[in-house]
């Protein structure tokens, strides 16, 4: 399993691959916006500079000519850039093309089994599966994911599996369960899987029993 976060925020970067536990960064538009990033190259260089695995980067245009010119631009910031390409149909023409032209993407905002399988084909190096967005909707999104590394496994598809929209660990310790390939959360969720009270209280004790110690 690796470990992405997902966000714009370069000490939340920093923070979390001092952890030694990151293995990339997704992030979007609207993590970039948030963070008030006007210059979206800079930003992308500074967080390659960082991180040394995939760093995902999304295009803003829809149709395929303009999804193909930026894609060609972003991949020259680093080798690490994976181009995130939205899951329609002039996505899919523009993935085709450039994975002949060995540009790495990862198609987004996919919310079907149908539409990893047409990612998949296309030529996709990840497909981001949105579990949380699903739920918001009354509809388990992790049966998603179950779904779609069943179908991948099935016909032998090389397509990473990333599990996107993560709102708890729980989604992370099922993703694992299931044998995706990824799990990209924002840094709150990284520090959830951390903490247990078992293992704070086990710490306050030892620390207690050692000064008792001491001043005996």
């Amino acid at each position: 399993m690796k470990i992405f976060i997902d966000t714009a925020n370069l000490n939340e970067i920093k923070e979390a691959n001092d952890m030694g536990l990151l293995d990339g960064v997704t992030t979007n538009p609207s993590l970039v916006a948030k963070e008030g990033y006007k210059d979206f190259k800079d930003l992308l260089t500074k967080i390659c500079s960082i991180v040394k695995g995939d760093v995902s980067a999304e295009v803003l245009s829809t149709d395929c000519d303009g999804i193909v010119k930026e894609a060609r631009e972003l991949v020259k910031i680093a080798d690490n850039i994976v181009i995130k390409v939205p899951l329609i149909k002039e996505g899919l023409k523009a993935v085709k093309i450039l994975s002949s032209e060995n540009i790495k993407t990862n198609v987004t905002l996919c919310f079907s089994p149908s539409q990893a399988v047409l990612a998949a084909k296309a030529g996709a190096y990840i497909i981001s599966p949105f579990v949380g967005r699903l739920d918001d909707i009354s509809y388990n999104g992790m049966e998603l994911i179950d779904k779609i590394t069943r179908i991948y496994s099935i016909y032998g598809f090389t397509t990473q599996v990333l599990v996107a929209s993560v709102r708890h660990p729980m989604h992370f310790v099922e993703a694992c369960e299931m044998g995706a390939d990824i799990c990209t959360m924002p840094f709150k969720v990284i520090n959830q899987l951390v903490k247990h009270p078992l293992t704070d209280i086990g710490l306050e004790n030892f620390l207690k029993d050692w000064n008792k110690l001491q001043n005996s």
